[in-house]
């Protein structure tokens, strides 16, 4: 796939996801590059990658991948619950509708014992248009927040992949696939053997988990 390119409005199998789907990734979220709200207008909270686990997977391609995300109790969560989506932007209002129905319903609530889910798009690699030294994880959450939540645990539950990572000839480009890539993850989210995987039970354990929010 080259920038450009016709892209799928939907990736993954109907049926669920394939092998080596889903992929459980888990670490704290940590202050990233500064550059994803400031310079892209897409926030994205960032996981050390010396701090992932990743369920039997230690070569995952580097790209953009989809799923749903399990942040550990705290204000952000609460102030921004995942029903709690009419003011997202970056998705086509079509789509928020679907997502807003199934947060509503399928999604677990947040409790002071129990985290939160939301639906996410998530990039691993170098970064190629930011020429970054390091291999990243960036995980943008397809949620407003009134707040950050540095320091809470995140838990990750990977259901597919929706491109190669790509370089890009400009800043407009990138975003422009971004959006995209937001687009597609919400689509592929909202099929009903993708809505079931919101409820796995390990996007909400964060007990003896290291350094979890409060």
């Amino acid at each position: 796939m080259k920038s450009g390119e016709p892209r799928p409005t939907v990736v993954g199998n109907e049926n669920g996801p394939e092998s080596p789907f889903p992929l459980k990734l888990d670490g704290k979220v940590i202050k990233g590059f500064g550059r994803g709200s400031k310079d892209l207008g897409i926030p994205t909270a960032n996981i050390p990658i010396e701090g992932l686990s990743v369920g039997g997977n230690e070569n995952l391609e580097s790209g953009v991948y989809y799923g749903w995300a399990g942040i550990s109790p705290c204000n952000a969560t609460q102030q921004n619950p995942p029903s709690d989506i009419s003011s997202y932007k970056l998705m086509p209002s079509d789509v928020l509708k679907d997502l807003q129905t199934i947060l509503s319903s399928e999604t677990p609530s947040t409790s002071s014992t129990q985290g939160t889910v939301y639906p996410m798009v998530m990039s691993i690699g170098w970064n190629p248009f930011y020429k970054n030294t390091v291999r990243s994880v960036e995980v943008h959450i397809m949620q407003d927040f009134d707040t950050d939540f540095y320091g809470s645990h995140m838990n990750l539950l990977i259901l597919g992949f929706i491109r190669p990572e790509l370089d890009y000839v400009s800043k407009e480009s990138l975003i422009a696939d971004i959006k995209t890539d937001i687009d597609v993850a919400g689509r592929s989210l909202s099929r009903p053997a993708y809505v079931t995987l919101a409820r796995d039970p390990y996007l909400v354990e964060f007990e003896g988990k290291d350094e979890v929010a409060r």
